[in-house]
């Protein structure tokens, strides 16, 4: 039986608080596998390349407690200089789910850069829904975010 991953963090909240953990558990919520920021994929070459790229095993970079791959050593110095440059908003998790109050895995090839800002979707046909009214779904999710992080 699999216990769906928002079931399992609800089920430790619960637990947490029962024994009066009352501080913040997760203070930077983010979207990531074992630790791994975007399914392995480079944040660097959304902007350069303007695609997504697979990033290599051994070119890391870790940013708090998650770890980023990068497709080379130039792409991985380039985040270490600024990673807040090309951190996916949202803390990886889909803009569109956010901008509906929720928070879910990507496809990082579902993504755009706008206003030099890189935003993930669920899906490609997701992002074609958020591609209707990218400026009113960045609005709402810029607003859910706070209360979701």
């Amino acid at each position: 039986m699999t216990i769906p991953a928002c079931a399992t963090r609800v089920g430790l909240v619960a637990i947490l608080t029962a024994l009066g953990v009352t501080a913040p558990v997760f203070a930077e919520k983010t979207n990531v596998s074992r630790g791994l920021a975007l399914h392995g994929y480079d944040p660097v070459s959304y902007f350069t390349e303007g695609k997504a790229v697979k990033g290599h095993p051994d070119v890391t970079a870790t940013d708090g407690t998650v770890t980023y791959r990068f497709a080379n050593i130039a792409n991985r110095d380039m985040f270490a200089r600024d990673p807040s440059k090309y951190r996916p908003q949202y803390g990886g998790f889909c803009a569109y789910g956010v901008s509906q109050g929720y928070t879910v895995d990507v496809d990082p090839e579902a993504f755009a850069v706008v206003d030099g800002k890189l935003y993930l979707n669920y899906s490609k046909r997701v992002q074609r829904t958020w591609d209707q009214d990218r400026a009113g779904y960045i609005d709402r999710a810029d607003a859910a975010w706070p209360r979701l992080r």
